[in-house]
């Protein structure tokens, strides 16, 4: 499928896929989008819960989407700057090029050195990599029915492409395999406020919250394993 790089309302470069007229990130601001929707209501929430200690910070996160490795990044720096431990497992079945990997200018964005981001593309596959001493890496190159995990995630970052062109990511039988791979009281976050997806979380278990939603979005949601 044609795919080019576009640049979103915030400055930030993402990738658009033609065919579908779909992008990997919000149009509105692909860094605003993480940090909202992933880092804000996801990772501070995990950080503020009673899942972590107030004296150990040890988090799992699972992303559903690695794309751009933009999630991972800003997660990176998050857990860097906030002296967390970050286990971090990101899932791609159609891993991102590296000339593609070449024209995103997160680093620039964010002000910060290109080193870590540079640091998450080149490292292998399908083993744990350090980043840095506080974040653990580990990319699984894999489509998302096959993740089998059980009770051992704190948080899923669920960033897959929307139900408009993908809406077999977003039933009840792949939420159900999220609801099993997290501990108990985990925390599902997402950009989507669909009502087709609220109702397919609560329906294998999920306690949903809407949240305000990114900029271009109204709302979006939050499902906690009960």
């Amino acid at each position: 499928m044609q795919r080019k790089i576009i640049t979103t309302a915030d400055g930030s470069k993402t990738i658009q896929i033609e065919d579908w007229n779909e992008q990997y990130h919000s149009i509105h601001g692909a860094i605003q989008e993480t940090k909202h929707v992933f880092i804000k209501h996801g990772l501070h929430h995990i950080c503020h819960s009673e899942l972590v200690s107030a004296n150990i910070k040890n988090i799992s996160i699972l992303e559903i989407g690695f794309g751009t490795g933009l999630n991972a990044f800003i997660t990176c720096l998050e857990a860097k700057k906030d002296n967390i431990q970050v286990d971090y497992v990101g899932v791609e079945a159609y891993p991102v090029s590296q000339d593609e990997i070449k024209q995103l200018n997160y680093a620039e964005q964010l002000k910060v050195n290109n080193t870590l981001f540079s640091k998450i593309h080149n490292c292998s596959w399908e083993e744990v990599n350090e980043i840095h001493s506080k974040f653990l890496l580990t990319k699984q190159q894999k489509l998302f029915k096959y993740i089998k995990e059980r009770n051992a995630f704190n948080l899923i970052y669920f960033d897959a492409f929307g139900a408009r062109v993908q809406p077999e990511l977003w039933t009840e039988a792949m939420f159900k395999i999220m609801y099993k791979a997290l501990k108990p009281k985990g925390v599902l976050v997402t950009y989507s406020a669909k009502g087709s997806v609220r109702r397919a979380m609560q329906a294998v278990g999920f306690v949903v919250e809407r949240l305000e939603g990114p900029l271009g979005k109204r709302e979006m949601l939050r499902a906690t394993k009960t």
